[in-house]
């Protein structure tokens, strides 16, 4: 019995000591591409589940109408589509990797339809600690953030009409010139002053 008093006591000394010596000696991962430290994401989901849980209001998704759901998308597209996902957005090249990555909700495998709309609605409003995702309380309205969290709640069976919103180019084509000729860039010589052509 004494053995495992001895024990335990250690154990107690122990692992603070090997946690001190990990953290503060610079072996902990800190790239974002860097494999997480041990229970990192469970410790860390945890936490975050039940955070939201105790704290996120509670309304029915059946109480927004099509109305909200352009509203919402309108505000999803201009505010969120840049970081998460929009059917129009085509990626060029690697993206800047992010850790934890941010998920592309208007994909299956992003979506948060089953989430209550109000856990959606606390994370738009507060942001989350240390996952690059911000808080929008000072630039988007009570109202906008219902919206756009009601729209993601029904990310997969959206009307046309927010479907055709969010289908809509986030970097749309700059109109022709009124006069139908092309406007040379700031700097160019004209055609006919080009140095090369002066004899």
């Amino acid at each position: 019995m004494g053995k495992f008093w001895w024990g335990f006591i250690i154990g107690l000394i122990l692992i603070p000591i090997c946690g001190a010596i990990f953290l503060f000696g610079g072996f902990a991962p800190v790239a974002v591409n860097a494999t997480p430290f041990p229970f990192e994401r469970f410790i860390a989901g945890v936490a975050l589940h039940a955070g939201i849980s105790r704290s996120a209001p509670k309304r029915e998704l059946s109480s927004f109408n099509t109305a909200d759901m352009v509203a919402g998308a309108q505000a999803y597209r201009r505010h969120c589509g840049g970081c998460h996902g929009l059917p129009s957005m085509k990626r060029m090249g690697p993206e800047p990797k992010m850790y934890p990555p941010p998920p592309q909700l208007l994909t299956p495998d992003g979506y948060v339809t089953d989430d209550p709309v109000g856990v959606t609605f606390w994370k738009i409003k507060n942001g989350i600690r240390m996952t690059g995702m911000p808080s929008f309380e000072k630039v988007l309205t009570e109202q906008q953030m219902w919206q756009t969290a009601a729209m993601l709640a029904s990310a997969d069976k959206l009307p046309p009409e927010a479907t055709q919103t969010l289908n809509q180019p986030l970097f749309p084509p700059p109109p022709p010139p009124a006069n139908g000729k092309q406007t040379p860039p700031s700097g160019a010589v004209p055609k006919e002053h080009h140095p090369a052509r002066h004899r």
